[in-house]
């Protein structure tokens, strides 16, 4: 075995771990993450590990700490835990806001090929949430893949992938069925030796039927959706790294209630490419459609070739990332105070010599 075959290393992995390897330490992938305590898979295998005391002092926030899929550098200790030293440099990462009120990006799962973003096909189908999650993959440098689960539940299938296909564009759609096997393989192009593939979605989606159908074993505990509106409870209750028969790694993640999104640069015009590329088209170049004379995306929509509902969307976006933004640079601004008042703490106390 080697490094390649636990999935996301590359010679980027290769040049930021040479200095490392040189001093004696070593490389594991983050398998699990629970309360401070990490499960690694090495080439020796599967090891315990903790933070290193000098790695939390540095580290700045949640972002820094190790993530599910991270790679990470390893120092072995006899009769304890190993201890992490480094995360080495991402090379994709899926980012959320944290729950609550706190401002500050939640790695959900690191060095990601494929986003499969899971959608129910019963009563809890939202193109509008498909939407933000598009934003979101997109933002994570992983190509992005929406699997349509419960094909067998849904009557209007046909009507259900062309309302998808108009907002996913670009985006590989596949409708399967989980709990009867109906359409995997449609996946498995996605799951070859070596590919990370992180399974994403709401509660009662069915990615823990998913996992199981995928590991062939029943790993993942399941239970069944309410039947007043088909969402579901969390059966998965942390994220998993998970080797597959394949030779593919799985995150398996539990279910948001609500993805509220961290940074939508990139994402954001991606989802939303017909609207960017209609905007090309408006009178004035900051027009922001909404109401200016001459746009060509409120004419879009009198005309009916784009969704009012979409248009609504991408408005609901920008502002959430326009807060989001403003909180983010008071965030730095405090810091940055922060770390200028220790500073000059630091040069009063030093002795003049």
């Amino acid at each position: 075995m080697n490094l390649t075959e636990l999935g996301g290393w590359n010679t980027t992995c290769d040049r930021a771990f040479a200095p490392w390897a040189e001093a004696g330490f070593e490389a594991g992938r983050v398998a699990l993450e629970h309360r401070g305590a990490y499960q690694l898979l090495t080439l020796a295998g599967e090891l315990a590990a903790e933070i290193a005391g000098q790695f939390r002092h540095q580290a700045e926030g949640e972002h820094d700490y190790p993530a599910v899929g991270d790679w990470v550098v390893v120092q072995r200790q006899k009769g304890a835990p190993a201890m992490i030293q480094a995360v080495l440099p991402r090379q994709s990462e899926f980012v959320r806001k944290m729950a609550g009120g706190k401002t500050e990006g939640q790695v959900v799962a690191a060095n990601i090929d494929t986003v499969f973003l899971v959608c129910g096909l019963d009563g809890d189908f939202n193109l509008r949430r498909i939407e933000r999650y598009l934003v979101a993959a997109w933002e994570s440098r992983a190509r992005p893949v929406i699997v349509l689960n419960k094909a067998d539940t849904c009557a209007d299938l046909g009507d259900r992938l062309d309302q998808v296909a108009a907002i996913a564009l670009n985006v590989p759609i596949h409708a399967v069925s989980a709990a009867t096997g109906d359409g995997l393989e449609q996946l498995e192009p996605y799951l070859g030796p070596g590919q990370t593939v992180a399974l994403i979605g709401s509660s009662g989606v069915g990615k823990s039927t998913l996992t199981n159908s995928f590991l062939g074993v029943p790993y993942q505990a399941t239970q069944t959706v309410r039947d007043d509106d088909s969402r579901g409870r969390h059966t998965t209750t942390g994220r998993h790294l998970l080797p597959l028969p394949s030779g593919a790694l799985l995150i398996d993640t539990p279910g948001m209630r609500e993805l509220q999104l961290w940074t939508t640069s990139e994402g954001l015009g991606a989802t939303f490419a017909d609207i960017e590329e209609l905007a090309e088209d408006c009178r004035f170049r900051d027009c922001r459609h909404q109401g200016e004379p001459g746009c060509a995306v409120e004419a879009a929509v009198e005309a009916g070739t784009l969704g009012r509902d979409r248009l609504h969307s991408y408005h609901k976006l920008q502002r959430e990332q326009q807060w989001i933004d403003q909180r983010q640079d008071a965030r730095a601004a405090i810091n940055s105070k922060r770390r200028w008042k220790t500073i000059h703490k630091a040069m009063r106390n030093y002795p003049n010599r």
